[in-house]
């Protein structure tokens, strides 16, 4: 932990959201819509592929062309691209029955319908109480504010930097400086949680403490927001 007194200490911390606060996970609402065009269901490692696909921080195993290509690589800065590239991921992983397709990026880019990691609420309150800021950062392509609105979390978040409303994606640093500017805080002060040591990371090349944690099931992730922030923070 990193003494409250030294030069180092934290002052503010910025979270990525997919796989960090919160996870995009199947429910009952998408059981029905893992269909083939021809109406057969897809298995269950069908299914877990496709969630996987619709959640990796970075990169894609799936065949794009030209256009494809272009869409997936600006799909958190542009709505349209991101609805683009994800509809392709669906059909490729399987999901070939076109208005099934439609409904499940639906549910994808509906903020109420992510799951938050157990200990998401408690780590933002602690360090609200302590006066430590929070900025969630992230590269998306809708407005994640209501999942914290809904739950009244909002409160505790200083700062929303979204790649699509600014412009830029991490790991370009520029997102990273917009995120602190607003937060008014330094990298020295500033620790930055996420599951990509590739995009989230990046923060390290301006002088900011990283910690990472697995994009696991919520239910297999109880406490690694807790544990991540308190080598840096004294939250409790």
């Amino acid at each position: 932990m990193i003494d409250p007194a030294s030069d180092r200490a934290i002052h503010a911390v910025l979270f990525d959201f997919s796989g960090t606060l919160f996870r995009l996970e199947a429910n009952d609402r998408w059981d029905a819509l893992f269909t083939t065009a021809e109406g057969s269901s897809l298995d269950a490692d069908e299914r877990s592929l496709v969630m996987t696909r619709m959640t990796a921080p970075v990169g894609s195993d799936v065949p794009m062309d030209a256009e494809q290509q272009r869409a997936w690589e600006r799909r958190d800065l542009d709505p349209a691209m991101h609805r683009a590239a994800y509809l392709h991921v669906l059909e490729s992983s399987g999901v070939t029955d076109a208005a099934a397709r439609d409904a499940l990026y639906a549910l994808a880019v509906d903020p109420d319908g992510w799951t938050p990691y157990p200990d998401t609420g408690e780590v933002l309150a602690r360090l609200h109480a302590r006066g430590v800021r929070v900025g969630v950062l992230s590269n998306i392509a809708f407005d994640a504010r209501a999942a914290f609105a809904s739950r009244g979390w909002d409160r505790f978040v200083g700062a929303f930097v979204l790649s699509f409303e600014v412009g830029v994606v991490k790991p370009d640093l520029a997102i990273f400086e917009i995120a602190m500017r607003e937060l008014g805080v330094t990298p020295e002060h500033t620790l930055m949680v996420g599951d990509s040591a590739h995009a989230d990371g990046a923060a390290t090349e301006l002088g900011c403490a990283f910690t990472q944690v697995d994009p696991l099931p919520t239910a297999q992730r109880p406490t690694a927001l807790l544990d991540g922030v308190r080598a840096y923070v004294p939250i409790g």
